[in-house]
């Protein structure tokens, strides 16, 4: 790699061909281990499993031999086409999956069932993706088929992913069963591309995951050596040497321009490259042109990464997993002073915080927190979090251990310089901030509310309930209807979300209040009455839909204090099909102090 390519971008393309059936047979073989010993679900369910304490990252060490050798996937000759005649083929890394029933997924097409995915007993039985089934019961009768479930694969693929965070928080989904790694800058934090490579390959393959990979320039030409081969890792700038000799199929163009390309005599990528864009354009689209010249590393389209890339990320990775509750705080404590350090160069604080715990299993815990005003003091990271941790349903499972926590600045502010000696105002709202903080912390940020008054005469629709995190300052500023002294309230201490619907044998019409009414299977007798206040709906939002409202203002003889409303008007409101007036519903909408 020359000089001037080292800060150009770099992507890791990763293709899991086989994820359908291999999440299939994890999941089996998770099941069987439950009730049988480790090394007999090796030879029932025909995959290499992880043993104990090996995780995603490869909890077990691997020997100096196994470092130096090259790339070694797990189930390569699946990855690639069916050999050709006269074709050596490659003996399996695992020569018991040879006398395994073939195994695969099927999908509905049209009205047909055909083949989705298919493991390598079915590949060295002759069958293929888009086979109908009937002929691949044909061709193998002791086949073993299993039913297509996109949304498990979506997951499976999600989970991955979250794996890859390890590397770089640049990591986009390929659909359906491929990863894009936006490397640049990072490999050498693991020893180059080609050891990064390896152990993401040897990782996954430990798993029981059949895996293609390579790092190019561009993310299409990183894609399309990865249809074809395996380790591939090419310079920036020489990935038209590297995808020519490919077929055009590798491009995972639509099948139309494939077979037009291939009915042209234009068989490999280098064949189509070899002619003008304009003539390519001219047959087949811009759009293919545009893949192409992609694919050729002139070029390349933005990735997008499944989340957002936070303002400030530090992390600790242990030699050796860790478990302890008390290692784990220790931890987050020394990343929260680290965190407020390198924000605090830039006069920063945080407003969202998010820890993340990677197992070693490949499982990812992240907890995320946010705070209503920046956050510059260490302590008070650590307070939030452990008021997370200790709210949690289910609780923070270490397994086997952490090998690596990190805690992450998703939004960062400017902080405001403020007199704190002279004002007490600013001592006080601090101290608001930082106990809605740890309640929210605790319950969730949107259980903890505050009210905003809207311009709006309909009682439920005058005032606006908001994360008190978020809309403390305007909510301490909103100007609310004063109450007139030495009169009572006009409206209730408490409101109800709903209207509760109550019972009222007869009442004064065509507007009086009712003499009595039940209320949650309780009978309440009415001795003092105020009102009709009527508040008729908006009529231009809803289309006269809503009726217009009768408020009373009502005590019962125990001296408690309701607001009730009758719904719609008498006679001019409320009649039935035949234009007959009918009965009035009344409901209780709050309640006085």
């Amino acid at each position: 790699m020359s000089a001037n390519s080292v800060n150009r971008r770099r992507i890791l393309s990763l293709w899991l061909p086989r994820l359908p059936i291999d999440r299939i047979k994890r999941k089996l073989a998770q099941d069987i281990a439950s009730q049988a010993d480790a090394r007999d679900i090796r030879q029932v369910v025909g995959l290499p499993l992880p043993l104990a304490g090996e995780g995603w990252s490869g909890g077990l060490a691997t020997s100096p031999a196994e470092e130096r050798a090259p790339t070694r996937i797990a189930s390569n000759d699946a990855i690639r086409p069916p050999p050709q005649a006269g074709e050596a083929k490659k003996e399996s890394r695992f020569p018991q999956q040879s006398t395994e029933a073939p195994s695969v997924v099927v999908a509905k097409d049209h009205n047909a069932i055909l083949l989705h995915a298919i493991d390598e007993a079915a590949v060295r039985a002759g069958l293929s993706i888009g086979l109908p089934l009937a002929n691949a019961r044909a061709i193998c009768p002791e086949l073993t088929v299993y039913d297509a479930d996109p949304a498990a694969d979506l997951k499976t693929l999600n989970d991955i992913a979250d794996w890859c965070d390890r590397f770089t928080p640049l990591v986009a989904l390929d659909p359906p069963y491929g990863l894009f790694l936006d490397i640049t800058g990072c490999a050498h934090l693991f020893g180059g591309e080609r050891a990064l490579l390896q152990i993401v390959t040897n990782a996954l393959s430990r798993r029981g995951f059949a895996v293609s990979a390579a790092i190019s320039g561009t993310s299409i030409a990183a894609r399309t050596l990865t249809r074809y081969t395996s380790g591939q890792i090419v310079a920036s700038g020489a990935e038209a040497e590297a995808v020519g000799p490919l077929p055009v199929s590798a491009l995972g163009a639509d099948p139309a321009v494939t077979t037009g390309l291939r009915r042209a005599g234009l068989k490999t990528i280098g064949d189509v490259a070899s002619r003008a864009p304009h003539e390519i354009s001219a047959r087949f689209g811009a759009a293919f042109t545009t893949l192409l010249s992609h694919a050729l590393g002139q070029g390349d389209a933005p990735i997008s990464p499944r989340k957002p890339l936070p303002d400030y990320i530090v992390e600790k990775r242990f030699p050796e997993p860790v478990s302890t509750d008390t290692v784990i705080a220790l931890t987050l404590q020394s990343l929260a002073k680290m965190l407020v350090a390198a924000m605090d160069k830039q006069g920063k604080g945080a407003r969202q915080l998010e820890a993340s715990f990677f197992r070693t299993d490949g499982a990812v815990r992240a907890i995320m927190v946010e705070t209503g005003r920046p956050v510059t003091r260490p302590e008070m990271i650590d307070r939030l979090f452990r008021e997370r941790l200790d709210a949690l349903n289910d609780p923070l499972d270490p397994g086997f251990g952490f090998d690596l926590i990190r805690l992450a600045a998703g939004r960062t502010e400017i902080v405001v310089q403020q007199q704190r000696d002279l004002d007490t105002s600013v001592h006080d709202n601090d101290e608001i901030s930082a106990l809605i903080d740890r309640i929210a912390a605790r319950i969730g940020g949107k259980r903890v509310v505050v009210h905003l008054p809207l311009e709006s005469h309909i009682p439920e629709r005058s005032a606006l309930a908001l994360p008190a995190q978020h809309h403390l300052t305007a909510a301490s500023a909103a100007a609310w209807p004063e109450r007139v002294a030495g009169e009572p309230p006009l409206r209730p201490l408490r409101l109800f979300d709903r209207p509760e619907p109550i019972k009222v044998p007869f009442a004064s019409v065509p507007d009086g209040p009712p003499h009595q009414f039940t209320w949650r299977r309780a009978q309440h007798d009415v001795v003092r009455v105020e009102g009709p206040e009527r508040i008729a709906m908006e009529w231009w939002k809803q289309d006269g839909a809503s009726l217009t409202r009768d408020y009373f203002r009502v005590e019962d003889a125990e001296g408690q204090r309701f607001w009730i409303f009758r719904d719609g008007l008498y006679e001019s409101e409320l009649r039935d099909e035949q234009g007959k007036p009918v009965p009035a519903n009344w409901y209780v909408h709050g309640l006085f102090a």
